[in-house]
């Protein structure tokens, strides 16, 4: 066990009502839906077979399922195109398979988190149809029209985040919608207090069929400055945003939203996606006493190797800045606010094959990303496939993608004049189908995704016959055991690491990842080497803390030969006692440390 520690550098902040709401310890699971178990040979991942995979799910230790979109959608994004929020879409199955899922969930005490995609629409939904039918239908202002400049230019010079203008002409109405996104994704107009109603009412809707929770897509661009002014930027992609991101009106309407959504059921969880917010934002955000979110999601950490005015580029980057962000993160919103940690998800290539390596050490750095997720300060998000180690997808060229921003991104570049080459490669590396590549289930003919004819509506990367849920779960070393440990390590410690400060060490080294997580009585030591070289340090000697009494709770290589193990009881984790600190991490080590007295 952490041991008592009466070593404090600071007092600890004023801990607020909120601070240990149960929500905060919860394990949080994310399902695409189209990728993870396809139950009726289409090809196509459903609801039915997210149901026949609960008890998996449930056995790393997740309490929490966010489920990506499945309501009735073109499928233009992958779901995210809404074109009936209140219906689920045939692909997935019928609302009485959804109200399935939701009553397994339940029975085996989890809850049920559904994706909310607030910001815009399918161009196909009844809304935008009536929208577009005459410039005085009473569903105009649902929408952002604007009349054309004089020279027919759109009003103003924002870019889309595909690339080109974020205004579409109607050759209908001789006017232009916004849609920050793809053409058939028209902006919502949040100004308008009947859209904002008409949100209210179906967050209601759907906590009154029983959902626990909502993850709220793209949440800090719905309020845009009504004036619509110009941009000084020149992004080729999302130009404007000082113009739409963190809008003064979003947290107006996000209070609203509470009062008459959210707070319709007790205890509600909102995670907002908001990308480019700062420490203020995600205190305002997030604080418990302004009630509009539960939490924001930390975007900095897993985008800190792309280049931020081009998200296909990838950009240099060293250790120190990644401790940097977590220690912002960490330090600036404790008891402040909350939010919640990734690696990796629909949106971003596989976690082992962007921060780790996914060849020689693909186990041992799946083991310590995992390692730093779970023994942060925040709300750990598991993307489905992550906990067994999946990798990249071998793609080799853009006809065998999907994903839209990938595609559009890849057009716009070589009409622009680059080389078709270097895009392609730039666009192989980043797309997000990595992501949605199926589930690996079994080393059988599709990896157990699909028993159909149909061939899986994404290739299943080739590497499944060594890489498989089936594989791990019996071998006590694997990568799915780990999470479990990790898992139930964090419930078992949840006063220090869920709750407790985070105080880093080792700032500058360019190799090792250390870091203390304690509270008034505990505490406990993290070493992470984000290296495939082995990595020498020495702890600054004011840790204050005898490290001879420390025991390793857990680590990703064997304990050493000869050291002398403690069974701690029913999880099975070991913890070695003696002197358990080294001085050499090997390559990408990861060890936790507990049962640190104080220095004599």
């Amino acid at each position: 066990m952490l041991q008592q520690s009466v070593r404090r550098e600071q007092e600890y902040p004023q801990q607020s009502s909120a601070q240990h709401e149960p929500w905060k310890e919860k394990v949080v699971y994310q399902i695409f839906p189209r990728s993870f178990q396809d139950s009726n040979g289409d090809g196509s991942g459903d609801l039915p077979g997210i149901v026949s995979r609960l008890d998996y799910i449930r056995s790393i230790g997740v309490d929490t399922i966010w489920l990506s979109p499945v309501y009735e959608s073109p499928r233009v994004d992958q779901g995210y195109d809404i074109r009936n929020h209140r219906e689920i879409d045939p692909l997935m199955g019928t609302m009485e398979d959804w109200e399935e899922l939701l009553r397994e969930m339940h029975a085996r005490g989890m809850d049920l988190w559904m994706d909310l995609v607030l910001n815009h629409t399918s161009d196909q939904h009844r809304w935008f149809r009536q929208s577009r039918s005459s410039t005085d239908n009473p569903y105009r202002d649902y929408y952002i029209w604007r009349p054309a400049e004089p020279g027919g230019e759109p009003p103003n010079n924002w870019t889309s985040y595909l690339g080109g203008s974020a205004w579409e002409y109607d050759e209908a109405t001789g006017e232009y919608y916004l849609r920050l996104y793809n053409k058939r994704q028209p902006d919502l107009n949040w100004d308008n207090p009947k859209v904002r109603e008409e949100i209210q009412g179906l967050v209601r809707y759907w906590l009154d069929k029983g959902v626990d929770g909502f993850r709220l897509d793209a949440i800090n661009v719905v309020s845009k400055d009504h004036r619509l002014p110009d941009t000084d930027e020149s992004k080729l992609e999302g130009s404007g945003y000082k113009h739409f991101k963190n809008d003064p009106h979003v947290h107006q309407y996000l209070r609203e939203l509470n009062e008459k959504g959210f707070s319709h059921k007790e205890g509600t969880v909102t995670v907002g996606e908001a990308s480019m917010v700062s420490m203020e934002d995600v205190a305002r955000y997030t604080d418990p006493d302004r009630k509009e979110l539960s939490m924001i999601f930390m975007m900095e950490s897993p985008s800190i190797g792309t280049d931020p005015n081009d998200s296909f580029k990838e950009r240099e980057w060293k250790l120190p800045e990644l401790k940097e962000i977590v220690a912002r993160w960490e330090k600036e919103l404790l008891n402040r606010g909350w939010f919640g940690l990734f690696a990796s998800n629909h949106d971003h290539p596989r976690m082992v094959s962007s921060f780790g390596h996914d060849g020689k050490y693909r186990v041992e750095s799946a083991k310590m990303l995992a390692t730093l997720v779970h023994t942060l300060w925040g709300t750990p998000f598991i993307y489905q496939g992550e906990e067994i180690g999946m990798t990249n997808s071998p793609f080799e060229s853009v006809d065998q993608l999907d994903d839209q921003m990938a595609l559009h991104y890849y057009d716009s570049r070589t009409k622009r004049g680059e080389d078709a080459k270097e895009v392609e490669s730039r666009v192989l590396a980043g797309t997000r189908d990595h992501a949605r590549t199926p589930m690996q289930w079994t080393d059988e003919e599709q990896a157990g995704f699909t028993s159909g004819e149909a061939k899986p509506w994404m290739p299943v990367n080739p590497n499944y016959r060594g890489i498989n849920v089936q594989a791990q779960e019996n071998d006590p070393d694997s990568i799915l055991n780990y999470y479990r440990k990790l898992i139930a390590l964090r419930r078992e410690h949840a006063d220090v690491i869920v709750h407790g400060e985070y105080a880093s060490l080792l700032e500058e080294h360019e190799q090792v990842f250390a870091y203390v997580r304690r509270n008034e009585q505990r505490q406990g030591l993290m070493l992470l080497n984000f290296s495939e070289k082995e990595a020498e340090f020495e702890l600054p000697e004011d840790i204050g803390v005898c490290l001879e009494s420390a025991y390793r709770l857990l680590g990703n290589y064997p304990a050493e030969e000869g050291a002398e193990e403690a069974d701690m009881g029913k999880d099975s984790l070991s913890r070695t006692k003696g002197n358990v600190v080294p001085h050499v991490l090997r390559p990408y080590e990861a060890l936790i440390i507990g049962g640190l007295k104080p220095a004599p």
